[in-house]
């Protein structure tokens, strides 16, 4: 069992002791640090914050401790109960909140949730703020309120109905050259929120929609990350439907991958160079995704005359760096769509209008559009070193061995080739090398991956 700390918030499993599993004393204990951090940091008398979740089972106890104990701490919430990641985002926003919260361990199995704040912006809390939440936890400094300044729950509906509109309402969504093509498109939800948030957008935009797994119980029918090894019921189901293409997202829809109309995977790493290849086409400029992700954006933007910039990985990081380089479009190769001109957020509803958008103006099959597209193949493992291993000298000596490549160093060691790539990056939590690799063919990605993880063998 499992209890991971991090500065955007806390993820574990179910059950079992606390300060070793989500439990309950744990919900508490860090959602009253995170209130004693927000009161601190605003200047409204009784702050207002956001909260949903997504499907899993153990949403509902969850979210129960942190609305009960966000008004004990004198804080009123708006309670959006079945929701997304993006549309707490997008909801913090709109409502005008200090802060959102959504209890959603993405795409981790059922017996997993998790804590994920954010800040009146609607996005990710920064590295200082999260550190301040965390100390405040260890400390346990909390200062609830007195029985006349208690917080209230306030249930709020139709906020993922706003959230639809607001993508309608983008300047690049065609919705009336969407409606006329009259599109088949199979959903697979994995039985949570997507099951209401996408077929609600695809309602709207014309699209004639086979539900697969969108009953939101929380049951999810096979492991709950968009991976091709996960996905075969949806493939049948797009080739028997004779659909145009499928769609999978994760639990809490800030993931989003495609399924082309012969039933092969598209590729979650493609999700972002289609709907950055649509926005470029429109806006030109520049493109961010994080180090581990394909070389195929940086293709794609710089035969559009724009310039592709990499971050460090996580959400976080590649925001911060879309807003350095003010970039038109970003996110992450595991299918997180960030399309500023909405939120910034990783929001799979938009990537599916953006992606619409592309595929009515091209007037092109799924499959036509991905052979269109620069081919790489990616190859991940890791290289699991016994708990004495210095990772660090480790990773400076391939540093070392590799330095007439200059390796980018911002996050791991990240060295390129003409026509491929390697990415070394240590866990945080366990004494692991992770190696991803890209080329244009799997052959040759796995064998970058092997001569890498030699290497680095050789050295200890």
């Amino acid at each position: 069992m499992t209890l991971i700390k991090s500065i955007s918030g806390i993820r574990g499993t179910i059950g079992g002791k606390p300060f070793e599993n989500l439990t309950p004393v744990d919900t508490v204990i860090y959602i009253s640090a995170f209130a004693g951090w927000l009161k601190s940091n605003i200047d409204s008398i009784q702050p207002k914050v956001v909260v949903g979740r997504d499907a899993r089972i153990s949403g509902p106890m969850i979210q129960s401790l942190v609305n009960q104990t966000l008004v004990g701490c004198g804080i009123e919430v708006i309670d959006l109960d079945l929701s997304t990641t993006p549309t707490v985002e997008i909801s913090v926003i709109e409502l005008k909140a200090q802060a959102g919260i959504i209890i959603s361990a993405s795409h981790n199995p059922k017996d997993w949730n998790a804590l994920k704040f954010f800040d009146g912006n609607g996005e990710i809390l920064g590295a200082k703020s999260g550190g301040e939440i965390l100390k405040i936890a260890e400390d346990r400094d909390f200062n609830y309120s007195s029985v006349d300044n208690l917080g209230k729950v306030i249930c709020l509906d139709g906020m993922i109905e706003r959230h639809v509109a607001k993508i309608l309402e983008l300047s690049l969504v065609n919705v009336n050259a969407i409606r006329e093509k009259g599109y088949k498109v199979v959903v697979d939800a994995v039985n949570s929120t997507g099951g209401i948030a996408v077929p609600m957008l695809l309602d709207s935009l014309g699209v004639e929609v086979v539900k697969l797994y969108c009953e939101p119980t929380g049951l999810f029918p096979h492991n709950p990350e968009p991976l091709k090894e996960h996905l075969s019921v949806l493939s049948q189901h797009v080739v028997k439907e004779k659909a145009d293409f499928g769609i999978v997202v994760d639990p809490d829809v800030d993931r989003l991958a495609f399924v082309d109309e012969t039933g092969e995977m598209f590729g979650e790493e493609y999700t972002l160079v289609s709907c950055a290849d649509f926005v470029l086409t429109h806006t030109p400029g520049s493109t961010v995704s994080n180090l581990s992700s394909t070389r195929a954006l940086a293709d794609v933007t710089r035969s559009k005359g724009g310039q592709y910039f990499a971050s460090a990985v996580g959400e976080l990081n590649v925001v911060e760096k879309m807003k350095t380089e003010n970039a038109v479009i970003g996110g992450e190769g595991n299918g997180g769509i960030i399309y500023p001109e909405l939120h910034y957020g990783r929001d799979a509803l938009v990537g599916i209008a953006l992606f619409l958008s592309l595929l009515t103006e091209k007037e092109i099959k799924v499959s036509n559009l991905k052979a269109s597209y620069p081919e790489y193949t990616m190859s991940k493992a890791k290289v699991v070193l016994s708990p004495d291993v210095d990772v660090d000298r480790l990773l400076q000596l391939m540093e070392d061995k590799y330095k007439d490549k200059n390796p980018i160093t911002i996050d791991g060691i990240k060295i390129e080739f003409e026509s491929a790539w390697v990415h070394l990056r240590k866990s945080n939590t366990e004494p692991i090398i992770r190696v991803y690799a890209e080329a244009h063919n799997e052959e040759a990605a796995q064998s970058l991956t092997n001569k890498f993880i030699k290497e680095i063998k050789g050295f200890y």
